[in-house]
């Protein structure tokens, strides 16, 4: 499509820097589970897993989004949705930058997926 209005070029990208943060987070949790000594194995290897399986899913609807592929449209914003308390849990608990980024981040990332162009991409696609 090389009609592409801007807000779809920023959901992409804003949904596969949250693919690569996820799959980056859980290959380390993964890898600490290997090399380390986890207080507990099994909730070690089950986050390490789920985020390597979430961050490849966002990355797959990053590229959904940049194609302006309508089914892409649902999970980007559940996603976004959902960072949102996990943003403030993070502010709550001090760790108020990741926190505060990760809230800007779902909101702007809300903001271009709802967008009127993106929609009209996504429509006549």
């Amino acid at each position: 499509m090389s009609n592409r209005p801007v807000t779809l070029i920023v959901a992409a990208v804003i949904l596969a820097v949250e693919g690569a943060v996820a799959l980056v987070l859980g290959g380390y949790v993964a890898v600490e589970t290997l090399v380390g000594a986890p207080a507990d194995v099994t909730s070690s290897v089950f986050v390490g897993i789920f985020g390597i399986v979430a961050g490849a899913a966002l990355l797959w609807v990053a590229r959904g989004a940049l194609r302006a592929a309508r089914w892409s449209r649902a999970p980007g914003v559940v996603t976004q949705i959902f960072a949102l308390p996990v943003a403030v849990s993070l502010v709550q608990s001090g760790q108020v930058v990741i926190g505060v980024l990760l809230a800007l981040a779902a909101l702007a990332g809300l903001a271009v997926l709802l967008a009127p162009a993106t929609t009209r991409a996504m429509i006549e696609q």
